[in-house]
């Protein structure tokens, strides 16, 4: 059978959950010619262990991590091991279904879309810190550029591995590496497209997102953002300070006193800003025929 999707976990202390999740995907794999890479990423419980005990499974390979990399590094390691057409990463917390995998498999084999984003929308998030956190990456993305999706930072996407491979390597090792390979297909103009997933409560242990990763999601969503199209954030400062300048200063010229220090350190500070811009939108357009 010849093998088109690859599942790819990430784990980091998820001994508890291992052996509630696992067999059941290999099941899945099993009856539908699908590969598993699980990426033990550092774990210091008794994961790597457990996740040995399956090694001899035909569609099952296991990489690991001396050391923690993280979210991101843990998917990337997995993506370079790829070798199907698709690709399909889960978390290794039990919140994922596997009834979702068949489900999204089949939306972008059948259609014309490059990543299909397992939507949470609607579904309640497990802590009101996570639910802010998600709420804060969405509302700056939406700020700074178009976002035709709802559920950016979704773990269960399925895209297309040679686009995956390309684009990996611009994104970050930490959790963030959900927003911006989402962020990246779509400012390349592929299709992404949307699927309502049910997530179920997590199988055991605690989660390690916090708001602290909200904050550092939206640090590599700038990063992404500047890579991508640095003017949508230098040319609203520049015009800000711009025009700050040159309103506060009205009535002081008017007046006969000609300009203030203020006005005119806010109106070269707007020139300098936009100067940078359009630096920084010339190396974007260097950096970008590389992908």
């Amino acid at each position: 059978m010849q093998h088109r999707l690859t599942i790819i976990i990430p784990a980091y202390n998820e001994e508890k959950n291992i052996p509630l999740v696992i067999p059941g995907i290999l099941e899945l794999c099993s009856a539908e010619g699908y590969k598993l890479i699980l990426v033990n990423d550092g774990s210091k419980d008794n994961s790597l262990d457990l996740l040995k005990q399956y090694e001899n499974h035909p569609d099952y390979t296991l990489i690991n991590h001396k050391i923690n990399r993280g979210y991101g590094g843990a998917i990337k390691s997995g993506i370079e091991a790829c070798d199907t057409e698709f690709l399909i990463t889960m978390d290794a917390d039990g919140q994922h279904r596997t009834e979702d995998v068949k489900k999204l498999f089949n939306i972008i084999t059948n259609g014309d879309a490059d990543m299909v984003i397992g939507s949470r929308k609607g579904v309640r998030s497990a802590s009101m810190l996570r639910g802010l956190g998600k709420r804060l990456i969405r509302f700056t993305v939406k700020r700074l550029m178009p976002l035709p999706v709802y559920d950016l930072n979704s773990g269960m996407k399925i895209y297309r591995s040679d686009l995956g491979k390309k684009y990996a390597k611009i994104c970050p090792d930490s959790m963030a590496y959900s927003d911006v390979i989402c962020l990246a297909f779509i400012n390349k103009f592929h299709k992404v497209i949307e699927e309502h997933i049910e997530i179920r409560e997590r199988g055991a242990g605690e989660s390690t997102i916090t708001i602290k990763t909200a904050f550092r999601t939206i640090y590599e969503v700038f990063n992404i953002i500047i890579l991508f199209n640095p003017i949508r954030i230098f040319m609203p400062i520049a015009i800000a300070s711009i025009l700050t300048g040159i309103i506060w200063d009205i009535h002081i010229f008017m007046r006969g006193n000609g300009v203030s220090v203020g006005s005119m350190l806010a109106i070269i500070f707007g020139v300098i800003t936009l100067f940078f811009g359009a630096i920084a939108e010339q190396l974007s357009q260097i950096r970008k025929r590389d992908l």
